[in-house]
């Protein structure tokens, strides 16, 4: 499998778990996968708008749970 395959794969699981958080306390969660997420494809060349688009949609999903 290729590192591409593998991001896309993973920054998909990511991003469908932030949009399933319903709570703060969930979204806790998701904050560290995202990190996580971060941490192991910063390593390998991610790009940079994928980690963008994680941050956008995590402070989107808090703000919707604020409501």
């Amino acid at each position: 499998m290729s590192t591409l395959i593998a991001i896309d794969q993973s920054y998909n699981k990511v991003i469908a778990t932030i949009k399933s958080c319903k709570t703060k306390i969930q979204l806790k969660g998701a904050s560290r996968m995202v990190e996580n997420f971060k941490i192991l494809y910063k390593k390998v060349g991610c790009p940079k708008v994928l980690l963008y688009s994680l941050d956008e949609t995590l402070n989107k999903q808090y703000t919707i749970c604020q409501l």
